[in-house]
């Protein structure tokens, strides 16, 4: 098993933050793998911060990802299943950290103009973001 958090930041502008890892080049969310002796909205928080420098005062689950189409096998032969769940950030401060130790770019983008190559997992994450919004109700896949 892998668990990790994802989390939706957006600005005054109604724009997503995107960060372009550097270890495939894609543009994703901030995103990472929960670390022994912390919560999951503890991993969302620590993530957005090392990925973009920006501090996650309040966040809320939105989405729980944990079917077995969620199963993947790595490059070393290693096969795992992914559990995330996905955070809207509510209320954000700070300044953008464009490049970090996991980063070669960041920035916030409008839904139409979403930047490329782009990771699957943030289309899906914003149409669930759109319903848990209109419904109240925790999406779970």
């Amino acid at each position: 098993m892998f668990v990790g958090a994802r989390a939706v930041v957006r600005d005054n502008s109604a724009r997503i933050l995107l960060i372009r890892r550097s270890d495939n080049g894609q543009w994703a969310m901030p995103a990472g793998a929960m670390e022994l002796g912390e919560s999951i909205a503890d991993c969302a928080v620590r993530e957005v911060r090392e990925e973009t420098g920006l501090r996650a005062l309040r966040v809320s689950a939105f989405a729980l990802y944990t079917g077995p189409d969620r199963t993947h096998t790595n490059m070393y032969g290693h096969t795992y299943q992914i559990f995330t769940t996905a955070f809207r950030v509510e209320e954000w401060d700070g300044q953008l950290a464009r490049v970090t130790e996991e980063t070669t770019d960041a920035g916030f983008f409008h839904r139409e103009a979403m930047p490329h190559p782009l990771s699957s997992s943030v289309l899906e994450t914003l149409a669930d973001l759109d319903v848990f919004e209109q419904t109240n109700r925790l999406i779970l896949k």
